[in-house]
């Protein structure tokens, strides 16, 4: 079983939501860890909320910073914002790397549903490219 790192900046949203996501949908293939570079200490209420619209229960889910002992542990690292991407920790080189540039919702203006809809989107976004992920882990395929 792959373990896969989830990083973001504040932990709060995107990270959270991939989490969420690898740990339905990747059951028994991948274990799944969130962290932020600057854990903002909570899950936003929206991301709780549309990952809910999934199925998906990531409220009893925490924002943390990174655990830089497990960091050199796990076999795959993704990052979701270029913050991440760029800021990361040196990891060993057998450490996969894959960044996926996820729009942040939490940056979202105007109404509520449009809002919502930003989310929406980013969480479609997550879903597409963990499908990918797992299709590929679950093949052995080595890239993404």
């Amino acid at each position: 079983m792959k373990q896969v790192m989830f990083l973001c900046t504040g932990n709060t949203c995107r990270s959270q939501m991939a989490e969420g996501f690898a740990r339905e949908l990747g059951r028994g293939l991948m274990e799944a860890y969130s962290a932020g570079l600057m854990p903002t200490g909570v899950v936003h209420p929206w991301a709780v909320a549309v990952m809910a619209e999934e199925g998906i229960d990531i409220s009893g889910q925490r924002s943390k910073g990174i655990d830089r002992d497990h960091l050199q542990k796990v076999d795959i690292i993704v990052t979701l914002c270029g913050n991440a991407e760029a800021s990361c920790p040196m990891t060993p080189p057998e450490i996969r790397r894959i960044h996926w540039p996820i729009d942040d919702p939490v940056g979202a203006e105007g109404t509520e549903g449009e809002i919502m809809s930003a989310f929406r989107k980013a969480s479609d976004e997550i879903k597409r490219k963990m499908t990918e992920l797992i299709h590929s882990l679950g093949r052995g395929e080595d890239h993404v």
